[in-house]
């Protein structure tokens, strides 16, 4: 399949935009292009099974926060937190057992404070999250190996902004032409 055929199932509509990723490579830069657009205190939950790629989109939301440190998935440690034009705190709930142990971690501070939250396994804290904030799912396409379908689902007015905003930024980065 052509380049331009795949990037041509970017759509638009219903609240929602998908896009088909030929690679880690362009997955890091949609994550990378969401990074840059988002602002303190923005809550990013990934769904997607083991090995769909969260890890490259969480590589590349760090990247748009200028965030040099490598990036890994916090699955041992629950939260990775790293420094950069806003702090990205990444959180891997696939651990947790129970919704109290996000609770004793701290996890309403994160959400709720000044940074990123970027929420891998977000239906493990589902109580946990704020009223508004930006869906996520990403999953293997039928097209190959490396071929992924992110789908962005905006939970509130202020990500359907957001999405708005991001349809020709993301054009940009998978090289749609009008």
């Amino acid at each position: 399949m052509l380049l331009k055929e795949i990037t041509e199932e970017i759509i638009e509509g219903d609240n929602r935009m998908r896009i088909l990723s030929d690679s880690p490579e362009k997955t890091i830069a949609i994550g990378q292009a969401l990074g840059k657009a988002l602002g303190a205190g923005s809550t990013v939950c990934l769904e997607g099974d083991l090995g769909t790629g969260k890890t490259h989109f969480a590589k590349g939301i760090a990247l748009g926060l200028d965030i040099r440190e490598h990036v890994t998935s916090p699955t041992f440690t629950i939260i990775n937190e790293y420094e950069g034009r806003l702090p990205l705190y990444h959180v891997d709930a696939y651990r947790l057992e129970e919704e109290d142990e996000a609770y004793e971690m701290g996890l309403e501070e994160y959400i709720y404070g000044s940074g990123i939250t970027l929420i891998e396994w977000p239906e493990r804290v589902r109580s946990f999250l704020p009223d508004e904030y930006l869906m996520v799912k990403i999953t293997t396409a039928e097209d190959g190996d490396n071929y992924r379908e992110l789908e962005f689902l905006p939970v509130g007015g202020e990500y359907d902004i957001l999405m708005d905003g991001m349809f020709e930024e993301l054009k940009r980065v998978v090289h749609i032409r009008d």
